[in-house]
């Protein structure tokens, strides 16, 4: 089990050049990768996004990826045509406004297209760098959510257990539920006919009731359910989307013992499950 949030970086100097990447997640439904690289490297923005979506299932992902180079190759083309359109229209705006002075030609170079620059740049040769780091830190990033997922499945398996216990005191509870309502029909029945109970009938009503308020199906399918969610953690490696489903299964069980219920006991016990299966499914919210 592994935490949607998670960071790393990572950093390799050599005499060339310097590659760092940062990794940063937070949660989201579904993944929501954004990648940043220096712009000249954009050919290699596919394979960015091809590493990391074959190492992250969900989440909202940041990648972030620095290249600086001691000696970089660049290629800078001048453009005549652009740098004396540029003088022209300086010259007259300066005619316009009477001035004497002398263009400087620190002005023109710096206009827009007057140097094009262009670096020269092997996608391999950037790709043999920055691969080794690109994998050094998703294994550092991998680590952190590892280690916080761990955390997350504790807290959640103390969660799962608080549940269980409440089925077992609400199972115990169910032959206590049928004396309840078998005393609560005699008494109402020597209360109508002077004292003269018809056993008979008094097992003929707490039947009916029992059919009407029974709880045993629930807290079958609730011990079921708990053991779906149980198996879901130990086994599958990114359980959130499954375990939300199975979440709303519990809910539905417990909220229909809920309704049936007829004793105090059971209406706390309620109270303390739906707590406990509001604390997983914040906590599932932050699973992979």
């Amino acid at each position: 089990m592994k935490s949607m949030t998670g960071y790393a970086y990572q950093e390799n100097v050599t005499e060339a050049m310097t590659v760092s990447i940062e990794i940063k997640s937070y949660n989201s439904r579904f993944l929501d990768l954004s990648v940043n690289q220096p712009y000249w490297l954009g050919r290699l923005e596919g394979r960015l996004r091809e590493y990391a979506s074959s190492r992250i299932q969900r989440g909202k992902v940041e990648l972030n990826l620095r290249v600086r180079e001691k000696n970089a190759s660049l290629q800078v083309t001048p453009d005549p045509e652009a740098a004396r359109a540029y003088m022209g229209a300086v010259m007259e705006i300066s005619d316009a406004l009477g001035y004497a002075g002398e263009v400087p030609l620190s002005l023109i170079i710096s206009q827009e297209g007057v140097l094009k620059s262009e670096r020269l740049t092997d996608p391999e040769t950037y790709w043999a760098a920055i691969e080794p780091v690109l994998a050094a830190a998703f294994d550092e990033f991998e680590a952190s959510r590892a280690a916080e997922g761990k955390a997350l499945e504790r807290d959640i398996l103390e969660m799962v257990a608080r549940i269980e216990r409440v089925a077992a005191l609400v199972s115990s509870k169910v032959p206590e539920m049928e004396a309840m309502f078998k005393e609560n029909v005699r008494t109402r029945f020597a209360e109508l006919l002077d004292g003269q109970v018809d056993e008979g009938r008094v097992l003929q009503e707490t039947a009916a009731l029992m059919v009407k308020y029974t709880i045993n199906e629930e807290i079958v399918r609730l011990g079921a359910h708990l053991a779906s969610l149980r198996k879901e953690l130990a086994e599958n490696p990114a359980p959130g989307r499954k375990t939300d489903f199975i979440c709303q299964e519990i809910n539905r069980e417990v909220n229909t013992i809920g309704s049936k219920n007829q004793m105090m006991e059971i209406g706390q016990a309620v109270i303390e499950a739906k707590d406990a299966l509001e604390n997983i499914r914040e906590q599932l919210r932050n699973i992979e």
